[in-house]
């Protein structure tokens, strides 16, 4: 699951952007919740792309936009089958560049926000979109990818972001190239190491955007590729 992410301007960040074929910055914001704005990159006849859309997928069938299901995941076991996803899985695929994901983890009967990145502070997360128009103000939506959580990262959620490598993020944006549902970008595993660090329980209201919120407390806990994880 992703329900929660942050952007921040940092050479990282600007380098992903830059590999994506994206020539512009994104504004810092913190705390991103669904419903809210988020840039989404994507390809057109025009080249990559980066948009503004509603991370809250509403298919272009749909009656009316609302929240009557969640729709700001989409498992990926079920992209090619969901009548919601299957056909933005097959050509309206995108990536929602991101800083870090926050994750709450159960301790001492409480729920802890934890905040997670890479060693470069910067995440390609797959998506998918669509666009529903109803009332000739086109809405662009987008749902974020996950996968089965890595063994490493299950002591925090069940459910991990797909966050994709620069080969993987090119074949993902060309939607002339078939990817099915058990490729192996969907794989249960760190493709890089991740960073985790508990930050402030301010985090879990999702109207706080204070960017304080992000400063870590504690200490860093390092998950690896080859399953070790360090403080």
């Amino acid at each position: 699951m992703c329900g929660r992410f942050n952007v921040i301007d940092s050479p990282g960040l600007q380098q992903l952007l830059q590999d994506l074929g994206i020539d512009l910055q994104l504004p810092a914001r913190p705390n991103i919740a669904p419903t809210e704005a988020v840039g989404l990159v994507r390809t057109s006849a025009q080249g990559t792309q980066l948009d503004s859309a509603r991370w809250w997928l509403t298919p272009s069938w749909a009656p009316a936009v609302d929240q009557k299901y969640s729709m700001f995941n989409a498992r990926s076991e079920t992209l090619a089958n969901s009548r919601a996803f299957r056909i933005p899985f097959k050509r309206q695929r995108g990536i929602v560049p991101m800083s870090s994901f926050i994750e709450w983890r159960n301790e001492k009967g409480s729920k802890q926000p934890w905040m997670i990145t890479n060693e470069q502070q910067a995440l390609a997360v797959a998506a998918l979109w669509d666009v529903w128009d109803r009332e000739g103000s086109p809405l662009l939506s987008c749902t974020l990818v996950t996968t089965a959580a890595a063994p490493e990262f299950e002591p925090w959620h069940q459910r991990m972001p797909v966050v994709l490598d620069g080969d993987e993020a090119e074949r993902w944006l060309d939607n002339s190239i078939a990817i099915e549902s058990e490729d192996a970008i969907f794989r249960s595993e760190l493709k890089t190491r991740w960073r985790l660090q508990a930050v402030s329980r301010s985090m879990s209201n999702a109207r706080n955007k204070n960017p304080s919120m992000m400063e870590g407390l504690g200490e860093v806990v390092e998950l690896r590729p080859d399953g070790v994880s360090s403080a």
